[in-house]
């Protein structure tokens, strides 16, 4: 009897040797495999291990957890390469509404980092002890170093003046921010002349840094803007960034991307590392004060408070505005097409939230006004916040053309929401915010056409990885960081709108940052696995 238990011992024994061992962290079984580098999708497993891709193919070892992904697609996490999220995250990292769109990694820094210079490792250090949802790198404005030395008024900066910024670029460059920025179109940053950029540039050019613009023009200077930009790269040793590439002006729908196209290829055929991100819908959003010309706020904004409020210099800006742009400002009333296109999103108010949704030509009709006059007053009306509002400045053809274009990539202009469900700390209600990366798939992949799937995830992953020197992430590939992505096509759609834009997108499945499960079947688990991206400047 004892020798038949001692038997039966040694067969269960040996059966249970016999199962392949708990060899990974994840496996995730059967999906069709994107690896983010453009090539058509193979159907493999993909083994995770300590927070990297461990083997790409047929795994017969298990995972500690194991996930089906069988009729479903597998590709790298999305990047996001013009991120608003750098004020909200260390108050709320999880950045609920960038991991259900797939998003895993973000660039963020348009209008800088919001600390100092000498602040950004303090920064980037609370950041990495409260947790993040996402990887999060971040660049450093030059219109920062600019305020902390000149103010926000206009004019030259002094010899020595440019000194202390350089001093400041300097300081951020070795915290590791990816380069400096430009927003030109807004005061002060619109104050900074071509020569001041390019001296701002030569610093983070010695770090191997980009230079990234929101231009001083999108509209009808188009390709000078770009130009300019160039100019900056080229003379300042830096690599550029196009922010949100696009044909904003109404009379040039058609020919004006075809233009700009052109003049970023002439560029790269040159030698010149320039490349332009897109977010993929009609209307751009903004704050409604840009409606008014940049001298008003020569002198700073209080001053431009005051100078908009007296009835005879509203009258003058009336008239500037029915001329079109001027040297300094970009007219986006003009580029819209009229008022009639630019209608109020935000105006953090209770007295003029009953008109969301409304152009200022039924605004101004309500009130019995001029739409310049409604809008000027809604500005002095939510200061010190900022009315915001959607110019539908954009034609769909030309979206198409700049998608088309190798070099491009996706950048939402939104940032993530300090409270799920809410619109982005940027109080803007643009369904970018919710829908930029399912979109480029839904709508220009499977309803449009404009892109391969391949494609479409090539510039959301590998491309912009490879552009920022991310070179453990943005593919699928063994030995690679494991940030994931799994979608099913079928039912993948961007769903936020413009009376919607805070619905979350459908057919984002699961979402993996970092080796660790954000997202799974739809539901969100809170790991705040994200790493810091930091710039190497030796």
């Amino acid at each position: 009897m004892a020798a038949r238990a001692a038997l039966a011992v040694m067969l269960l024994s040996g059966a249970a040797s016999a199962q392949p061992a708990v060899d990974y962290d994840i496996v995730i079984r059967g999906g069709r495999v994107l690896d983010g580098a453009g090539n058509p999708w193979v159907n493999a497993d993909v083994a995770i291990k300590d927070g990297r891709v461990a083997a790409v193919g047929t795994i017969k070892a298990k995972g500690k957890r194991e996930i089906d992904t069988r009729g479903r697609y597998v590709s790298p996490g999305f990047i996001d390469m013009m991120d608003q999220s750098g004020r909200v995250l260390p108050v709320n990292g999880t950045a609920e509404n960038k991991l259900r769109q797939g998003v895993t990694t973000v660039i963020s820094g348009e209008g800088g980092t919001p600390v100092d210079a000498a602040e950004i490792p303090a920064w980037f250090s609370k950041l990495e002890t409260q947790g993040i949802g996402v990887n999060f790198g971040s660049y450093y404005a030059t219109s920062q170093a600019r305020e902390k030395v000149m103010g926000d008024v206009a004019g030259a900066p002094t010899k020595a003046q440019m000194e202390a910024m350089k001093k400041e670029v300097a300081a951020a460059m070795k915290a590791g921010v990816f380069g400096v920025t430009s927003a030109l179109i807004y005061p002060p940053s619109s104050f900074q002349t071509t020569a001041d950029l390019i001296e701002l540039a030569k610093v983070a050019g010695q770090c191997n840094g980009f230079y990234a613009t929101h231009m001083r023009d999108e509209s009808a200077k188009l390709v000078p803007a770009i130009e300019e930009a160039i100019e900056i790269g080229e003379k300042g040793g830096v690599k550029v960034e196009i922010y949100h590439l696009k044909n904003a002006y109404a009379p040039a729908w058609g020919t004006g991307m075809a233009k700009a196209v052109a003049a970023v290829e002439a560029a790269r055929a040159r030698g010149v590392d320039v490349a332009a991100d897109l977010y993929p819908y009609p209307a751009g959003g903004t704050g409604v004060e840009i409606t008014v010309p940049n001298w008003v706020w020569a002198d700073g904004v209080e001053k431009g408070l005051e100078r908009l409020k007296d009835p005879a210099i509203r009258k003058k800006l009336k008239e500037q505005l029915a001329a079109g742009s001027m040297e300094g400002w970009s007219n986006l009333v003009e580029a819209s097409g009229g008022w009639e296109r630019v209608v109020l999103a935000n105006a953090h108010s209770e007295k003029y939230a009953q008109f969301h949704g409304k152009n200022f030509v039924e605004i101004g009709k309500a009130l019995g006004l001029d739409p310049a006059d409604a809008a000027w007053d809604i500005v002095l009306n939510a200061y010190p916040n900022r009315s915001m509002a959607l110019y539908f400045m954009i034609d769909e053809k030309d979206i198409e053309t700049a998608l088309r274009q190798p070099w491009t990539s996706i950048g939402s202009d939104a940032g993530a929401a300090m409270k799920a469900g809410e619109i982005d700390d940027l109080g803007l209600p643009h369904p970018r915010s919710y829908g930029t990366f399912p979109r480029v798939i839904a709508e220009y992949v499977k309803r449009r056409q404009v892109l391969t799937l391949e494609d479409a995830v090539r510039k959301m992953t590998g491309w912009p990885a490879q552009r920022m020197g991310l070179s453990d992430r943005g593919l699928v590939r063994q030995g690679m960081r494991a940030d994931v992505v799994v979608f099913d096509y079928e039912t993948l759609d961007d769903v936020a709108g413009w009376t919607n834009p805070v619905d979350y997108p459908k057919g984002i499945e699961t979402v993996i940052v970092n080796g660790r499960v954000a997202l799974d079947k739809g539901k969100l688990e809170d790991t705040r696995a994200g790493a810091v991206l930091r710039h190497p400047c030796s």
